[in-house]
């Protein structure tokens, strides 16, 4: 679904929604709007960037620092009440499935977007050590997809993309680079699937705890 659909949903359904609810998808919408006005143009890294705001405009929640946990486990999380709330639809499950043969099995075997092949790099691991946990990771991916386990398989992917998140955002690449068009061309793929996904999930399911959003509007 587009930008177009799901706010021609949020306007005709917003008044029955908790506020907290209300803002994280009016927020999601926003970036998610301007994303897709750069896909028609060739802004491959601003697509990327304004798709990952989205993401995360609908997904974190405001809470004490010290209680917050890793970044992935808080996607885990995440997708793990997606996932039991779209159970009937099977929406996730689709999306993981069919996407595995193309987009996820490359994004998996390319170790641009692991984390721990740059910590290998920086010298702050083994030169040669992030490769065993490459392939680690990989095969649990794989024993997921075998077990149908939606979860661990779009838990793994998300950290792949918030790899090449990190790299964008802390300044790591350059813009309209061709060192990084394979993954920003898989992981932006994907993100244009997931992210419309993770709202038009959200606004089916009003009366679930979404938590208080980052940043509320204050009057």
């Amino acid at each position: 679904m587009s930008f177009e659909g799901l706010k021609a949903r949020q306007r005709g359904e917003r008044n029955g929604w908790p506020e907290n609810l209300g803002l994280r998808v009016h927020r999601a919408l926003s970036w998610l709007h301007r994303a897709e006005q750069l896909a028609r143009g060739d802004d491959l890294d601003g697509e990327f960037i304004f798709l990952w705001i989205a993401f995360n405009a609908a997904y974190a929640t405001d809470i004490d620092e010290k209680y917050r946990e890793s970044e992935q486990q808080t996607f885990r999380g995440f997708l793990q009440k997606l996932t039991e709330l779209d159970a009937e639809k099977k929406r996730f499950e689709l999306l993981a499935w069919t996407e595995f043969p193309k987009s996820i099995r490359v994004l998996l075997d390319n170790q641009y977007v692991f984390a721990e092949f740059w910590r290998a790099q920086s010298g702050a691991a083994p030169v040669d050590a992030w490769r065993a946990s490459f392939e680690a990771a990989n095969h649990a991916a794989h024993v997921a997809l075998g077990k149908r386990d939606t979860v661990t398989v779009l838990a793994i992917v998300l950290s792949r993309i918030y790899t090449l998140r990190n790299q964008l955002v802390h300044g790591g690449a350059t813009w309209g680079s061709s060192v990084n068009r394979e993954q920003l061309r898989d992981c932006t793929n994907l993100m244009r699937k997931l992210v419309p996904l993770v709202i038009e999930v959200m606004m089916d399911h009003p009366e679930t705890l979404w938590g208080q959003a980052c940043y509320p509007v204050v009057k």
